[in-house]
């Protein structure tokens, strides 16, 4: 052994290493009441109905690309919850909280990795200033979502969260899918930037099933865990590079294709489905209302934030406006949520007649 430490300690390495809180050390440090895990759970329950079709309305997850500004994302989060009760008997809302952004090279990673914008990368004060915002809007009732990116983040998370998604080019890897397998919280998989729908199903299937994998325990420590499998995944289709797949007829090609019942359904208002322009969000969104009788589908996503569009990272930058993805600003999205909510209430009134 004395051997072994002496050939480790001659191991050259260029990596900085830095200690980070415990995931049971930063709970405590900013604990989840009983009074919000019982909303939390509950809300879980109705994202869980409204996919299973036991409840009717429409599941709604909007909010920005990703976070960068804790007090805009409070500001925005404040707004949803005051639309919600004028469209709940609709539409359920889930805000969007991502923290975390993949990168297809380089750029900012997200919140959690970098909260100063700065390249300094204080992931310690990222966990802290991210847990900390998703109790704020937690407290308001609003009920929270994010994108599963890193594996060893998922336990500071897990108990916070409403609704996860695996995205395109992760929802291949088999330690998402095992992550996926142990979540307490319904999970969406994406289709493949290419366009591959057999890789999200197969990911479902994955992560339907028990699971043994190397994890981290809340107390830091390397651990094999062992989940039941997550009853609650299902499919996101977000389009591709090729092109939109959101259309009744895609939907119908997709079924002939895969010649199984499809999972439920959740569609992606940007990305390949809006062309990167965040402004068509809106006509997809109404494509997908208008065909839903048939399409059946249970949820859709958007990219929304206080301003339209999308700015670079810089010392004078306009207030709620994202720094990655083009977003819908607040005034279009609200108008297009309640034109949503109307026709919903309208098709249901056909329906019942």
């Amino acid at each position: 052994m004395n051997v072994l430490n002496t050939a480790l300690q001659h191991i050259p390495t260029t990596t900085k290493e830095t200690i980070l809180s415990l995931p049971q050390q930063l709970k405590a440090q900013l604990p989840l009441s009983s009074t919000l895990a019982h909303q939390i759970n509950a809300q879980r329950q109705t994202i869980q109905n409204i996919l299973d079709g036991h409840d009717s309305r429409l599941m709604i997850v909007t909010g920005p690309c990703s976070i960068h500004d804790p007090i805009a994302a409070l500001d925005y989060a404040k707004k949803l919850q005051q639309l919600q009760s004028t469209v709940a008997d609709q539409i359920f809302f889930v805000m969007r909280t991502y923290i975390e952004k993949p990168r297809t090279t380089v750029g900012w990673k997200g919140f959690l990795y970098d909260p100063n914008l700065d390249g300094s990368s204080n992931m310690q004060l990222g966990l802290e200033k991210s847990r900390a915002l998703y109790l704020q809007i937690i407290e308001m009732g609003l009920p929270i979502a994010s994108e599963i990116l890193s594996p060893m983040a998922t336990a500071y998370f897990d108990d916070l969260l409403a609704w996860g998604a695996i995205g395109a080019r992760t929802s291949e890897s088999q330690i998402h899918r095992e992550i996926s397998s142990q979540m307490p919280y319904s999970i969406g998989f994406k289709n493949g930037t290419d366009g591959s729908i057999q890789i999200a199903l197969d990911a479902i299937q994955s992560a339907s099933h028990p699971h043994q994998f190397m994890g981290m325990s809340q107390s830091g420590l390397p651990c094999i865990l062992e989940s039941e499998g997550n009853p609650k995944a299902h499919l996101i289709l977000r389009g591709s590079n090729a092109g939109p797949n959101y259309h009744l007829t895609e939907i119908e090609k997709i079924k002939e294709k895969v010649k199984t019942e499809l999972p439920a359904l959740v569609i992606d208002c940007s990305h390949g489905n809006s062309g990167k322009n965040p402004l068509l969000q809106a006509e997809v969104l109404r494509t997908i209302v208008a065909e839903r009788s048939l399409s059946h589908v249970r949820g859709v996503m958007l990219e929304s934030h206080l301003n339209d569009g999308q700015q670079k990272i810089s010392s004078e930058m306009t207030y709620g406006q994202s720094i990655t993805d083009g977003c819908l600003g607040w005034d279009k999205t609200q108008q297009l949520l309640i034109e949503i909510a109307d026709s919903l209430r309208t098709s249901a009134l056909k329906r019942s007649a």
